[in-house]
């Protein structure tokens, strides 16, 4: 199968580890795609919630995937979120075309681009993390109920419904949240110059102008892979949300577990390594990648 090429592809919120991440669905679309640049930016792997006892081996394959791309050169920027915060004291690590950093400023096309995940602005995440931690278990739990309701409701022949999207549209509190990080991040990017903001951690895929009292600024959100199962995309010198709903070539890639039924995660992290670092020393030295250069 013809993959499809994509500039620059970014991920956000995948939460692997948790029972509320598509990792089979991410895995088709990233199998689906041959993509110039990644970004990931943040809540990749949940560490809040990882347990030893549930991590199936989709998850570790969406890890594999991730590295080969690594390994072929492809460039992988990774911006830890408040999930896997634990990763931001390796700022500044570099490992052939990975890099972590808190932040990314990007000029394409003349204009500037500034990626981060966004818990930053989040009141709650600076002043009460053990709230913000029950939260996440909450919410955790409400996609649990969310897969037996749509289960059962599948049975009796109706569509899919989102506990969790329903009530954060009807809940003034949470839309309020949206709204008041969104003009936040948007009122900063603008007085600092940037053109465009490309933000995470709400679970809320957008793309909108924002008018602020320092000028206007394009706000973008990539969304997550618990609920919208979104990405944003950048090709043809514009950028677009990804929707994995509405991609049917996506869905109808095979997933084949038998073949890594055998193969612990100890196991295929090590071929992993062993993959990368043969790469490396194949290549000699390490070059560095830019993202879409030419047209900065």
């Amino acid at each position: 199968m013809a993959k499809r090429e994509v500039d620059i592809v970014v991920l956000s919120d995948i939460h692997l580890g948790t029972y509320g991440c598509h990792a089979t669905e991410l895995l088709r679309y990233l199998k689906s795609i041959k993509p110039k640049a990644v970004i990931l930016n943040g809540d990749i792997i949940d560490i809040w919630q990882f347990s030893k006892r549930y991590w199936p081996g989709t998850h570790m394959m969406v890890v594999k995937h991730l590295i080969g791309l690594i390994a072929k050169d492809v460039p992988v920027y990774f911006i830890p979120g408040n999930h896997d915060e634990m990763l931001r004291k390796f700022k500044g690590f570099n490992l052939g075309s990975l890099k972590i950093m808190n932040k990314l400023s990007l000029k394409i096309d003349g204009k500037r681009i500034w990626v981060f995940h966004g818990d930053v602005f989040d009141v709650v995440m600076q002043n009460s993390k053990w709230l913000a931690k029950l939260g996440a278990i909450g919410y955790d739990t409400l996609i649990l109920i969310n897969r037996f309701a749509n289960f059962i409701s599948q049975k009796m022949g109706r569509g899919k419904l989102s506990l969790s999207k329903k009530v954060k549209n009807t809940v003034k509190s949470a839309v309020k949240f949206i709204n008041d990080f969104e003009d936040t991040v948007c009122s900063i990017a603008a007085e600092n110059h940037y053109d465009y903001v490309i933000c995470g951690h709400i679970h809320h895929p957008e793309i909108k102008d924002m008018n602020t009292k320092h000028g206007n600024v394009v706000y973008m959100n990539s969304g997550d892979w618990i609920e919208n199962l979104t990405a944003l995309e950048y090709n043809d010198n514009k950028w677009s949300i990804y929707h994995y709903a509405e991609d049917k070539v996506a869905q109808a890639i095979e997933i084949g577990k038998k073949k890594h039924a055998k193969e612990s995660s100890k196991e295929m992290m090590a071929s992993l390594m062993m993959e990368l670092n043969v790469r490396q020393h194949k290549n000699g030295e390490q070059v560095e990648s830019t993202l879409v250069s030419q047209r900065a």
